[in-house]
């Protein structure tokens, strides 16, 4: 099915043909030999591909007519060959179905479209030579180049293990907190922190039942619990009047 499929590579809407005289030397096919002034013909290029082999057609503008045609079975080679004097002018080998051959001059009026003309053939025939060799390496497959991942001898290796034993540093130092009653993890008291203990006046003293935390069975005494607020005790009369009687102070005189 794919050598019945035609695909078109390149269209290029002016070009203009030229009588060739015949080449006296190898050196090549120069433009200013030919009467660029006038072309025997002008009209459309269009180049095709089915299979392996292009084809380039040229072609009437309005019509469609084929005026000539050169198979194209290998480029660069004999069947298109560039000028040695400008880079818009080739030579093709134009064929019948009779098997006559004739060589012809062709022109392009941009030279874009000749670049272009070039870079269509370059890619046809690079993926020609991309298939013969996947075709080469599917009857052979023993062999194709393999992947050697070994190494060889006297082939070393380094590894940078140094950010792997500073993670390892960093986990090491943090410390388990402190389990309070349930199993609960307690926070550590703040550095610098005091003592959350009611200050009471002078001549007072804490009562026996706050003095000393209220421990639980089987839970130890840390200084989270210490940093626990503790309830304040209710203020017991004083023994002794500290402040004094202000109102016997007012009402009295002063005395020398």
């Amino acid at each position: 099915m794919e050598e019945d499929y035609e695909a078109v590579l390149c269209v290029k809407p002016a070009v203009h043909v030229y009588r060739v005289p015949p080449r006296a030397s190898n050196r090549g096919y120069r433009a200013a030999e030919w009467q660029l002034d006038q072309p025997a013909w002008s009209g459309r290029l269009r180049i095709t591909a089915k299979g392996k082999t292009a084809f380039i057609k040229l072609e009437d503008k309005t019509s469609g007519e084929l005026f000539a045609q050169a198979p194209v079975e290998q480029f660069p080679g004999i069947a298109v060959e560039s000028v040695t004097d400008s880079s818009r002018y080739f030579v093709l080998r134009i064929e019948d179905g009779n098997g006559r051959r004739a060589f012809i001059g062709v022109g392009f009026v941009d030279r874009g479209d000749a670049f272009d003309f070039n870079v269509a053939l370059q890619d046809h025939f690079k993926w020609v030579r991309q298939q013969n060799e996947l075709a080469k390496q599917s009857e052979n497959p023993d062999q194709a180049p393999k992947l050697d991942l070994g190494f060889k001898e006297g082939q070393t290796i380094k590894l940078n293990i140094a950010n792997m034993k500073k993670k390892e540093g960093a986990t090491g130092n943090t410390r388990p907190r402190p389990a309070g009653p349930g199993g609960l993890s307690l926070l550590p008291p703040p550095p610098g922190g005091k003592s959350s203990m009611p200050t009471l006046p002078s001549g007072e003293q804490l009562p026996s039942s706050l003095s000393t935390p209220t421990r639980l069975p089987g839970t130890p005494i840390t200084d989270s619990l210490l940093s626990w607020p503790q309830p304040t005790a209710a203020p017991s009369a004083p023994t002794t009047d500290v402040w004094g009687d202000f109102t016997k102070a007012s009402g009295a005189e002063a005395k020398p």
